[in-house]
């Protein structure tokens, strides 16, 4: 069974990205399947730090654009999500290319929902591995 409480589709989250840093940064979500949420960022003058490699950063924006997005997806309506919590482990330097990272859950409460997310090269070698941390919030004046 499916994690998703709100409708999904790759164009409708692409649309989310106009005029953010997601956009900025080339990010693209590609994917999502009943349990996780996929999408790739490239890895060029946008995303590198000075020595001309996969800025650390860069991996964590990556990381938390799509625990963040993947668990805003599977709330109620009346409820949203925010970041509490991330880190990053990069484990392989990357210089060109484009990295694919992919966020599952490793728990859905109902007041927290923890994230894992791994980023993976165009080898299926991982570059960084990411846990998030989420609350999950109720808006203002809904039930």
């Amino acid at each position: 069974m499916a994690i998703w409480k709100k409708p999904i589709s790759l164009d409708g989250l692409n649309a989310t990205s106009k005029n953010t840093l997601v956009e900025h940064l080339g990010i693209v979500y590609t994917e999502f399947d009943d349990n996780s949420l996929s999408g790739t960022m490239p890895v060029d003058a946008r995303t590198h730090q000075p020595l001309g490699m996969l800025h650390g950063g860069a991996s964590v924006v990556l990381a938390e654009t799509l625990g963040s997005l993947a668990a805003n997806m599977c709330v109620e309506e009346n409820r949203y999500c925010v970041g509490l919590d991330i880190n990053a482990n990069h484990i392989r330097a990357m210089r060109s290319g484009s990295v694919t990272g992919k966020a599952t859950p490793i728990h859905l409460g109902a007041t927290t929902q923890v994230w894992q997310i791994e980023i993976t090269d165009e080898r299926g070698r991982l570059v960084c591995t990411s846990r998030l941390t989420m609350a999950v919030l109720q808006h203002k004046g809904k039930q």
